[in-house]
């Protein structure tokens, strides 16, 4: 299991518009940023459905999603990987995935990983903060949990973050890389994944 860390794009960078597919049952269509914005903020997730990664850490996500969905910050996450080379992150699989964890929020997926390229995710699972303004507050993991070190799962740092924006506070600087699989990227975006 090869471990890939965040890339850490720059805090204060601008959200970057997109439109993806919605895989889960959010209603059917695409959802964009301007949807996804609450009125505190959007938190992004790039994750798949069989990094162990994000395996180790799913019923905490789900539960995380349900605990802020209603919060004022706009949720999604988000699958870019090349489902022609693993299909087991086919959108028939990202439903399942998101109805198996009750995830309240959009299961998006980026077919063409232009989202995945413009947000410089480099593995999954992979969180974005961005607060009312759409700048970047926080980038990294979502807590400590990693496959087999029997850290249980509580999504502590994203939380201490969105609670931070959502007290009107700042976010602590001091933030810590994800770590995961890498994204599986098409043949075509391999050399040019930033």
């Amino acid at each position: 299991m090869a471990e890939t860390p965040s890339s850490m794009l720059a805090l204060g960078t601008k959200a970057s518009y997109f439109e993806l597919d919605n895989a889960h049952k959010f209603g059917t269509g695409k959802v964009s940023t301007a949807q996804l914005a609450g009125s505190k903020g959007m938190v992004l997730a790039f994750i798949c459905n069989h990094c162990p990664y994000v395996l180790a850490i799913a019923d905490a996500l789900g539960e995380f999603s349900r605990d802020y969905s209603n919060s004022g910050i706009g949720l999604a996450a988000i699958n870019a990987n090349d489902v022609s080379r693993y299909p087991a992150d086919s959108t028939d699989n990202m439903t399942r995935f998101a109805e198996q964890y009750n995830f309240a929020m959009p299961y998006l997926y980026d077919e063409d990983q232009s989202v995945a390229r413009a947000y410089h995710a480099a593995c999954t699972p992979d969180f974005y903060l961005f607060d009312k303004n759409m700048e970047l507050v926080y980038r990294g993991q979502f807590d400590d949990t990693r496959p087999g070190n029997n850290i249980p799962s509580s999504g502590v740092d994203i939380r201490a973050a969105c609670d931070a924006v959502l007290a009107g506070r700042d976010v602590n600087k001091h933030q810590v890389a994800s770590i995961g699989c890498s994204i599986k990227w098409l043949p075509e975006n391999e050399l040019n994944k930033d």
